[in-house]
């Protein structure tokens, strides 16, 4: 597969179950992430992802290979309001974010997630948004080092308890 290739668009409403099995493979996997048994309900939103794009000011991009696979994913909300997190993320003006970020481990270290991340700056920046906010685990090493790549800072303010796992608050200034 080939970077120069993929495609960055909306997910397309046929594609949402491919979609969620990529998010519970992917968040299943990460060492010390809990467990579908340890948090069920979480596991069904994940794979249950494209219910989130019936909220307004919401979309669910990915990044469709050349064989029209989809190797990553992220749902964007230009809308605090339906980011539906823990914390108090929800009350953020202004303001754009994203959550559930996957990239298929069999398409990892070619820039997918950065793409993707990427795409949702520039939705963030069109909506004239100064700022973009993330959530992320300990578990989520690589992820967290992308993003801290591209600019994003710890925000304690928006820290949450997902059950027993402490959940970290990131923003980008734009």
């Amino acid at each position: 597969m080939s970077i120069e290739r993929l495609e960055i668009r909306n997910a397309r409403p046929e594609e949402f179950d491919d979609i969620g099995k990529l998010l519970v493979k992917v968040y299943s996997q990460l060492e010390g992430f809990p467990k579908e048994s340890e948090q069920p309900a979480y596991y069904k939103k994940l794979l249950n992802v494209g219910k989130l794009t019936e909220k307004e000011n919401t979309a669910l991009i990915v990044a469709v290979s050349d064989t029209n696979k989809v190797v990553g994913a992220v749902v964007y909300f230009s809308d605090m309001e339906n980011y539906g997190s823990g914390g108090t993320a929800t009350a953020i003006k202004n303001a754009s974010g994203f959550r559930l970020l996957a990239v298929d481990t069999s398409t990892r270290g070619k820039g997918i997630g950065k793409m993707l991340c990427r795409e949702c700056i520039q939705r963030a920046k069109k909506m004239n948004h100064d700022q973009l906010y993330i959530h992320s685990t300990e578990s989520m090493k690589i992820a967290r080092k992308m993003y801290e790549g591209l600019g994003f800072l710890r925000c304690k303010e928006i820290d949450f308890m997902q059950g027993e796992l402490p959940v970290y608050g990131f923003r980008l200034a734009i």
